[in-house]
Order: C-alpha cells, then structure tokens, then sequence
C-alpha cells in the first residue's frame, strides 16, 4: 500500500492501495476513475494557506485538492467519471486552532467548498465525530474503506 503521509499527494494508474493512516483532525480525500483505473489521495492538514509557504500543495484544502484532480487528469483521469470520498475530520480533543476554531470541521468544510468550486460531487464520507481513521483507496476493486478502532473496516 501507498501511503500517504500529512500534506502529501499520491496517484496511482495501476491496481494498488493508497491510503492515509491515522487520520485525527486531517481529512484524506481519495478520488477514482473507475474507466481509467486511476485513483488519488490527498492529506490535508489545514483548510487554507492563505499567509502560509510551504512545499507540500496536499498540506491545504484550497491547494491540495485542486492539485489531486490536476494530477489525476494528467493520468488519464475525466472530471465527469471521478468518485469522490472522502474521511477524517475528527476532534479528538476539542482543541480549536488558531483562527479556524475546531480545525477538523473547518477541514471537512473547506474539503467540500473546494470540490464544489471543482464540480466534483461528493459521493461518501466518514468525517467528525471523535476517532482517529485509517482511509483506504484500492484501485483494483473500486473500494473506498474506512477503518476505526471502535468500528472496525466498513466500506463508504
């Protein structure tokens, strides 16, 4: 498996897993082409980067996910056939951050204004709530499966 560490990008174009192990406040979001078996994932840290440098795209919904779609597109990828899920987002402290209060929320708000502004429609999600996930893309089968300790593997 292919994982992706916080503020990284992966795409794959062949059969395989991508996955975000040990998802807190951070949201994967994992997109598939299920013609061109052509699947991605990005790790966001934080919804904005606004007044913040860094090297990692991934690192920022507003930058990321946007970036996710270009590279999947490079790949072979057509906007109108991806599937999009997306996990994460937990509180699992009730720890507000900065200027973006509770930061797992303001994740998964930002994640979906942002595959809005990309016309990407949300097609399941396992986000908030107050336990750490494990997301996993695996492009030979489709599957989009989300991982807890409480819960155990279910697929959205």
């Amino acid at each position: 498996m292919l994982n992706v560490g916080i503020g990284e990008i992966a795409v794959l174009d062949k059969p395989g897993k991508i996955g975000a192990i040990g998802l807190g406040s951070c949201v994967a979001v994992a997109m598939y082409d299920p013609i061109a078996k052509v699947g991605g994932m990005v790790h966001v840290l934080l919804p904005d980067s606004r007044g913040q440098k860094t090297e990692l795209p991934g690192k920022f919904a507003n930058t990321g996910v946007p970036y996710l779609l270009k590279l999947m597109e490079q790949k072979g990828a057509r906007k109108d056939r991806i599937i999009v899920k997306i996990a994460g987002g937990a509180s699992l402290m009730n720890v507000s951050v900065g200027n973006f209060g509770d930061i797992g929320k303001r994740n998964i708000e930002a994640v979906k204004e942002q595959l809005n502004a990309l016309g990407l429609r949300l097609q399941g999600e396992d986000t908030g709530g107050n336990e750490g996930r494990t997301f996993i893309l695996d492009l030979a089968t489709g599957t989009f499966t989300v991982k807890t300790a409480r819960s155990g593997l279910r697929q959205i």
